[in-house]
């Protein structure tokens, strides 16, 4: 998930760059929406291990 939100940042980076305004505000909102799907899967991840370790 992560490697996507950086592939996005990337693609909006060099979209920038390059004058795509459009397409660079698009890739960003997809890259940070990405970033915290995988953000709150990994703090998912982190509660369901230490609950079942605890039990």
């Amino acid at each position: 998930m992560l490697y996507w939100a950086l592939m996005f940042l990337v693609v909006a980076l060099v979209a920038a760059v390059f004058g795509f305004g459009g397409i660079a505000s698009t890739a960003t909102g997809i890259a940070q929406v990405l970033f915290v799907v995988a953000i709150v899967l990994f703090l998912v991840s982190l509660l369901t291990g230490y609950m079942r370790r605890n039990s």
